[in-house]
């Protein structure tokens, strides 16, 4: 038997063929309709999640990659799975003959049958072709009378292209109404990692991720909704961590928040309307300043360097002109910050000369620095305010105080002289000057200025001497000064004489001490001065003297008792009150015997007192001294070793008769000294003639002088001719004569008493002398001619008056002479004179040679002044 030929194959009839094409072409449309309607759900559906969830919350990039990937995966992989299932793997009539076998069992066995024929290869006598044909056209026209359609899966086609298109409409419909959502939700869909910030309806204007606010503060935080937000929510809440919600209504376009003071970082959570913001919350100190400094540039006349001054008590002084520079370190860095307005501080409320200052402050690391800022004449104060890289304020409460200070003038003064004090024109007054300045002493010395001498005498007018040069720091100098008259040829005459400084401020004149009044005397001037302290002090040892016999009275009157009434309560409180008052008197008798001893240096200085009345003051100045030294305290002593509780009785008694014993020759050496100092005041008020005459007829020689310098101005003018100048000049002559004549009426008055005193008949001649010549007449006569402004006449008479004046101080100056010559009518001095001659000349000596130590420490203060800087006006 032979083999079929493959040509001779028998084909599925057209018919069913036909069939099955048609059946295969309506399951691929529904397959691939449902792999794409699947695909489109799965993008639409992820992305429509995206979106509803941002407008909820700010969807984590996360979340978003994983909605993404499953709308991706669905597309991405259930597609082409779909596809490979129904499509390619329903391409051939066999597979088709299967999936109908699914709805239609036998037909779909026979369609396998018939699609197997089709395909079967073997002989003539196993395989007929008519009978293939045949039965293909049985199962051919059976599959006729069937709608294959049946056969197909579940139609779920329409169902997910209708969802596709729906879902379509919406992501349409949220791209229409809300363009901006939608497109930031389709951003943030297809980068779910980007930074783009989810779209809200409702909007806010840079709302801060961070924050740092005051430890320990409660803080406000203003958000604002910016122009864009399409929500305007009425309420807005914000949540500290878990802290309770704070509320803040809408106000102005926007929300206030109150927060309480925190002192732990936080998060806080706004939500407004549907957004919903989070903030990081830092609760840090403020920036405070931890020091100041501040650099003080003087005014440039001070010459001080520009200073650095540590500032603890937030306040610094300065003066007037000063400029100043604050430096401050902070705490941590800032951005910047301003100083000022200044205003006016302390009692000064406000001031019409004040200046406000303000201004920026510089920033270098951790230190702020102001501009130069300058000081005026008011105390004002400077507030600061700065602000840090974390937006925090400080210095609300920070304020520098600039206390404004004058420069005020130096100070002076004069220590170690009495406002008044009388010297030779040799002696030499040596005292302190103490200069002070606030801002430095350029020099410091002494001026002095005549006030007044006698017609004929030399005026010394002004002079001075800077005995210290100073500093731009030197606030305080004390400078030994010796000053005498004799060195600068000033003669007898009133002086006053002042300390002086000088500072640096320009065009300030000097500031001077209290003034002293020198009287530069003359040695008739000095011996009437000695007089009338002699006089004094012969007063007080005369009370002294007489309390001494009190004191005695009382001694002899407990020496009358016994050892035991001695010893008796009341009678030892006697003898207490005894030592007591003694030890007063030997204080007072050492204060007596120092003026006493200066009271012989100045007699040994004067040079016109004579050798007797020298004597017999030393003699009452040795019993003074013996008294102060030795008597008064041993009498003391004895009183005092009388009321020993010790004592037997009998040893009471011998001291109290001892202190009597003692105290007799005490009051007795009393009595001698008194009796020496009187004598010799005796002598030394004579000797005050010779010089009272001698200054009266110094007096009537200067008027003449006078009056000759002044007759080539003067001479054959009218009053109402003559210079006011030299009118000035006749009037002072004029004044001097009246004094002179009121000086000459009290020497005669005195003269008088004298003798009655005295019975000296030589005082009693020169009085009778001084009245017979009518000299007080003639003096008057002398100041009439000059106030007729007859000078020459007036000149004249006055030199004859000189003349005569002086006539009588010599005739008395004999006399005493005569009476103080040495022992005896013409014999040798005796031992003692010797002596005394030879202590005077020691004295002499010593005094001579302390005046030329002291002359000569003036002449050094010139020296040390300089040629340049000492200026000695005339």
């Amino acid at each position: 038997m032979s083999e079929i030929p493959p040509d001779s194959r028998s084909p599925i009839p057209e018919g069913l063929r036909k069939q099955l094409e048609d059946f295969r072409i309506q399951l691929w449309r529904r397959k691939v309709i449902e792999a794409v309607a699947a695909g489109l759900i799965g993008l639409l559906l992820s992305f429509l999640i995206i979106f509803a969830l941002d407008r909820v919350w700010h969807t984590p990039g996360w979340v978003r990659l994983v909605i993404l990937l499953g709308g991706v995966s669905l597309f991405a992989g259930f597609v082409p799975y779909w596809l490979h299932r129904w499509v390619w793997g329903h391409r051939r009539e066999v597979q088709l003959a299967r999936l109908i076998s699914r709805k239609f069992p036998g037909l779909g066995d026979r369609l396998l049958g018939v699609i197997e024929l089709q395909d079967q290869s073997g002989t003539e006598s196993t395989a007929s072709p008519r009978l293939r044909a045949a039965a293909m056209e049985v199962v051919a026209a059976e599959s006729k009378k069937r709608d294959l359609d049946l056969a197909l899966p579940s139609p779920r086609h329409l169902k997910w292209a209708a969802a596709a298109v729906v879902l379509i409409v919406i992501v349409g419909a949220a791209f229409v109404v809300t363009p901006e959502a939608g497109m930031n939700a389709l951003e943030r869909w297809i980068k779910p990692f980007s930074k783009v910030e989810r779209y809200t309806f409702t909007q806010l204007e840079k709302p801060p991720g961070y924050l740092a606010v005051p430890y320990g503060e409660a803080f406000a935080l203003d958000l604002r909704l910016s122009g864009k937000s399409k929500q305007n929510p009425e309420r807005a809440y914000g949540q500290y961590d878990s802290q309770p919600p704070i509320g803040a209504s809408l106000r102005k376009h926007g929300y206030k928040f109150q927060f309480p003071g925190q002192q732990e970082a936080g998060i806080i959570t706004f939500k407004i309307g549907d957004q919903r913001h989070r903030m990081k919350v830092e609760p840090m100190q403020r920036p405070f300043v931890e020091d100041t400094k501040v650099y003080v540039k003087t005014p440039d006349y001070m010459g001080i360097p520009r200073r650095e001054i540590e500032l603890t008590a937030g306040e610094v002084g300065a003066v007037e002109g000063s400029e100043l520079v604050f430096e401050m370190v902070m705490s941590r860095p800032v951005l910047g910050g301003e100083y000022g307005p200044t205003s006016v501080s302390g009692e000064m409320a406000q001031a019409d000369n004040f200046e406000e200052s303000s201004g920026g402050l510089k920033v270098s690391g951790g230190k702020i620095t102001t501009a130069p800022i300058m000081v005026g004449a008011v105390p004002f104060e400077i507030p600061f305010s700065w602000k840090d890289e974390f937006g925090l304020s400080g210095g609300s409460d920070f304020r520098l105080r600039v206390d404004a200070v004058k420069d005020a003038p130096p100070v002076a003064y004069t220590q170690g002289l009495d406002r008044q004090i009388a010297i030779l024109p040799e002696e030499v007054l040596d005292f302190e000057i103490l200069c002070e300045d606030d801002f430095g002493l350029r020099k410091v010395g002494i001026e002095w200025e005549s006030t007044g001498t006698l017609p004929g005498e030399k005026s010394v007018g002004k002079g001075e001497l800077v005995v210290g040069e100073g500093g731009y720091e030197t606030a305080r100098l004390m400078e030994q000064v010796s000053f005498s008259p004799s060195a600068f040829e000033i003669g007898p005459q009133r002086l006053i004489l002042r300390s002086f400084s000088e500072d640096y401020f320009p065009g300030r004149e000097r500031s001077y001490s209290q003034p002293v009044i020198v009287y530069v005397l003359s040695r008739e001037e000095h011996a009437q001065l000695m007089k009338s302290q002699f006089d004094r002090t012969i007063s007080e040892l005369e009370d002294l003297t007489r309390k001494e016999l009190n004191l005695l009275d009382e001694n002899q009157r407990l020496e009358r008792l016994d050892g035991e009434e001695l010893q008796k309560e009341e009678n030892q409180r006697r003898i207490e009150d005894q030592q007591t008052a003694e030890n007063e008197n030997a204080e007072r008798m050492e204060e007596l015997m120092k003026r006493m001893e200066e009271l012989m240096k100045d007699a040994t200085r004067n040079g016109d007192i004579d050798k007797e009345t020298l004597k017999k003051m030393a003699g009452a100045l040795k019993s003074m001294q013996e008294l102060a030294e030795k008597d008064l305290p041993e009498v003391s002593e004895k009183l005092g070793e009388a009321k020993e509780k010790s004592n037997t009785p009998e040893k009471t008694e011998s001291d109290v008769a001892e202190a009597v014993e003692e105290q007799k020759e005490a009051v007795e050496k009393m009595q001698k000294a008194l009796e020496q100092a009187n004598e010799a005041n005796k002598r030394f008020e004579a000797s005050t003639f010779v010089s009272r005459l001698k200054k009266a007829a110094s007096e009537e020689s200067g008027i003449v002088s006078a009056l000759v310098a002044s007759f080539e101005d003067v001479l054959g003018l009218r009053g109402s001719e003559v210079d006011p100048k030299d009118l000035r000049k006749l009037s002072e002559t004029e004044k001097q004569q009246l004094v002179t004549a009121s000086d000459v009426r009290w020497i005669q008055e005195d003269l008088g008493h004298y003798h009655a005193r005295t019975q000296d008949e030589t005082f009693k001649e020169i009085l009778d002398q001084m009245k017979k010549s009518k000299i007080n007449t003639g003096l008057d006569g002398v100041r009439t001619k000059l106030q007729k402004n007859h000078s020459f006449t007036a000149a004249e008479e006055a030199k004859l008056w000189a003349e005569k004046l002086a006539e009588w101080s010599n005739i008395l100056g004999e006399e005493m002479n005569k009476d103080g010559g040495g022992g005896g009518g013409g014999g040798a001095p005796s031992p003692e004179d010797e002596d005394f001659e030879f202590m005077l000349r020691v004295m002499k000596m010593i005094q001579e040679q302390q005046d030329l130590r002291a002359r000569t420490r003036v002449l050094e203060q010139l020296k040390r002044d300089n040629q340049s800087t000492t200026q000695i006006r005339r």
